[in-house]
């Protein structure tokens, strides 16, 4: 199976894990605070940071897998892993200063593009 088809099929797993996460969520906690959103988040820094520690140690994942768990799972399930986890990389290199440069670049500017979106839609429609 080629590459893009391992991403794709973890992919369609991940998107469809994040759904019926947050649906559950809404239906037990209600839909006053995003909890589905903070659940997938939370879970998938986890699971994402017990993956890529046990596929780089004791555990050694071929590529194959790794494509379909970290980049198609867990890229579809949620990104907020993805940041989490190579901030905490960048941090524990001793590249602190880069690991909070990324921390306030992803948060100041993701609003702020959030922002401009949200801006901009309402200017053109």
């Amino acid at each position: 199976m080629n590459r893009f088809w391992l991403i794709a099929v973890g992919a369609v797993l991940g998107a469809n894990a994040r759904y019926w996460l947050g649906l559950w969520a809404a239906d037990r906690f209600g839909v006053t605070f995003p909890y589905g959103t903070l659940l997938v988040n939370v879970i998938g820094c986890f699971l994402l940071g017990f993956v890529v520690t046990l596929a780089t140690g004791r555990l050694v994942l071929p590529p194959e897998a790794r494509l379909l768990i970290a980049v198609g799972f867990f890229g579809s399930f949620t990104t907020f892993s993805s940041f989490a986890v190579e901030t905490l990389a960048l941090a524990q290199a001793g590249a602190l200063w880069r690991s909070v440069l990324n921390i306030l670049a992803n948060n100041v500017i993701g609003l702020t593009a959030a922002w401009l979106g949200v801006a901009a839609a309402r200017l053109f429609g």
